[in-house]
């Protein structure tokens, strides 16, 4: 019997010791083998025998514990010394992120709006007919309601064409003072160099008690504006139409590219056409149950400002996920 404690102090590993656990230890193993004969000896036998069986047994498992903590602690440095890192060592240097050029330039524009206490509404993207169209002064038979542009679905719904129905939900939902910006995504049936179907828009609507909206307010804000986004730009306000704003107006930014000289981003005129604007028609007011109020609205593309910022030739290039592009606005 004691040759077994040679044999577990000779133990290489955890698994030649567990085999010497079974053999020795185990319901059939050497130790209960010899207390099973306990019962063919005699009372006087027994006592004595007992004895020496229960020293053995001690004197097995503490070599067996022993050994057994040993073995443990080489395997464990073992595992270590294996999955062990030198932080001495230099790693390869891990790529770092950056926001997509519309998102950075989505929260540009937010954040300006943010700091002259303006408010960000949002609204689904699945409008009804009323609130992207009606209620905007769109009569039924306007272009923007052609197949073309707009996808349709059962029942006049739609997915939205411009972010303005959530200037239509927050004036319906409560009343002036208001001065509010509606940024996020807008559908239309559009693809080529400068167009998506899917896009962004930021639209502003500010409206005040009385007459205390003018003109000037509209001007004065997009002016400073334009200057915080393309630094310093001439700015010009050009006579337009929109349904939903009397008067309108297209806003022009001097030429980025040739400071205004004339090239082929500007078609040799030295402007560039950035957003659009006007004092809310009161056909608007009407649908929405105001009256005697005053206020202005405004809307841009992100995309066209991104490509403005960053100098992008083809906006779908900014949805192809081709990172020799993205990589460029870490």
């Amino acid at each position: 019997m004691k040759k077994y404690i040679h044999k577990i102090k000779s133990a290489l590993d955890l698994e030649e010791l567990e085999k010497l656990r079974i053999e020795v230890f185990g319901k059939k193993g050497v130790l209960a083998t010899s207390f099973a004969k306990l019962k063919t000896l005699a009372n006087e036998e027994k006592k004595s025998y007992a004895g020496e069986l229960n020293s053995l047994k001690q004197e097995l498992t503490k070599v067996f514990n022993a050994k057994k903590d040993n073995l443990l602690k080489e395997h464990t440095q073992k595992l270590m010394q294996k999955e062990g890192v030198d932080v001495t060592l230099f790693d390869a240097a891990c790529e770092s992120g950056a926001l997509h050029p519309v998102q950075a330039t989505m929260d540009k524009i937010i954040d300006y709006f943010l700091n002259m206490n303006y408010e960000i509404q949002e609204g689904p993207l699945v409008e009804d007919d009323f609130h992207n169209f009606e209620a905007l002064n769109l009569p039924q038979f306007h272009p923007a309601r052609d197949m073309q542009d707009t996808f349709y679905f059962k029942d006049s719904m739609l997915l939205r064409t411009h972010t303005s129905p959530v200037q239509i939900r927050t004036m319906l939902s409560k009343k002036p003072p208001i001065r509010v910006i509606s940024p996020g995504a807008v559908f239309r049936k559009d693809l080529d160099l400068t167009h998506t179907p899917q896009f962004h828009q930021v639209e502003g609507l500010v409206v005040e008690e009385g007459d205390k909206v003018s003109f000037s307010n509209l001007k004065f804000i997009l002016e400073d504006f334009l200057t915080y986004m393309f630094g310093d730009v001439k700015v010009r306000f050009r006579p337009s139409f929109f349904p939903f704003t009397e008067p309108s107006a297209e806003v022009d930014i001097s030429c980025i590219f040739c400071k205004g000289a004339g090239c082929r981003v500007c078609s040799h005129t030295g402007w560039l056409e950035v957003l659009g604007c006007g004092m809310v028609d009161p056909n608007v007011y009407q649908a929405v149950g105001y009256e005697n109020v005053s206020g202005f609205a405004f809307g841009l593309g992100v995309e066209r400002f991104a490509m403005l910022l960053h100098k992008i030739p083809d906006l779908r290039s900014l949805y192809e996920g081709d990172l020799r592009l993205l990589e460029q606005f870490k």
